[in-house]
């Protein structure tokens, strides 16, 4: 058998150096020791991570908390879910669903000056740099203290959630924008500089086409992220469904809760069914 297989191993094709598959193969480097240091290094991050936490039991109220949301979820109230009033779900969500679209929307539309200036490619390097450190600085904020900042600035309320979003979409945005910009085909562009375009020219011809359908794609899906955080932000004071939701927590309205908490899962299903279906279409076509 052993010589059989030294028959077979020397009539299989050989590489351009005159060594076989498997002699290169069994030629490998031998990392062995590189990955048990990388898994010694991560055991030990883990465990000086672990003694920054110390768990001290859950809270008696927290429990009750626990109970009551899952009680809320399975008997939720019905009169509430078809309540066309303020308080009513669909009033509630509806503002949920405008300060999301209003905030991507204003933040979409504003990421596209910004993310233009923070190109190298397009603009000298010394003004990409001062854009793309603005860009970072509001990336840095959390959007919780965004809005306790706005907060102080035009009240409680769902303007407040769609200043809020507007300013934390930017950052985001314009780095996905950044990152089309910068994967654009520039033989495109350099043919229409040849055949004598203007600038306006190559972008409307040569850089809009590549770009929009990873422009449109990026906006749906901060839409998305936009739709959970409204939901947060009106926690502490930002408009929409949250404020609502921290109030019957509050006051221990289980049954409320939970219909607030079935109308969010419904409406986050469908928007995640239809922007799903739209971001495949933008990719294949």
């Amino acid at each position: 058998m052993a010589k059989k297989n030294k028959v077979l191993l020397n009539k299989a094709p050989r590489l351009r150096d005159g060594m076989t598959i498997q002699e290169v193969y069994e030629s490998r480097p031998r990392l062995w020791w590189v990955y048990t240091l990388i898994l010694l290094i991560i055991v030990a991050l883990l465990g000086w991570s672990g003694t920054a936490i110390t768990f001290k039991g859950f809270a008696k109220k927290g429990l009750e908390v626990a109970r009551g949301v899952a009680y809320g979820l399975t008997h939720p109230n019905w009169d509430l879910l078809i309540n066309s009033t303020n308080e009513g779900v669909p009033y509630q969500l509806l503002q949920t669903i405008a300060i999301a679209i209003l905030g991507t929307i204003f933040g979409g539309l504003l990421a596209v000056p910004f993310s233009f200036l923070a190109c190298d490619k397009i603009v000298p390097k010394p003004v990409a740099f001062l854009f793309r450190a603005f860009i970072l600085l509001i990336r840095t904020i959390p959007s919780l203290v965004w809005a306790l900042m706005w907060i102080r600035v035009t009240g409680p309320g769902a303007f407040c959630g769609v200043m809020t979003q507007s300013i934390c979409s930017i950052g985001m945005i314009s780095k996905m924008y950044i990152t089309a910009i910068e994967d654009v085909d520039t033989k495109i562009l350099e043919s229409l500089d040849a055949a004598g375009c203007t600038p306006f020219q190559k972008i409307r011809y040569g850089m809009l086409p590549q770009i929009i359908p990873n422009f449109i794609s990026t906006v749906i899906y901060r839409f998305d992220i936009n739709m959970k955080d409204a939901t947060t932000l009106g926690i502490v004071g930002a408009g929409g469904i949250g404020a609502a939701l921290i109030q019957c927590i509050n006051a221990s309205r289980w049954s409320m809760v939970g219909s607030y908490l079935f109308g969010l899962v419904i409406l986050m299903l469908v928007i995640e069914v239809i922007s799903t279906s739209i971001r495949n279409r933008l990719t294949r076509g």
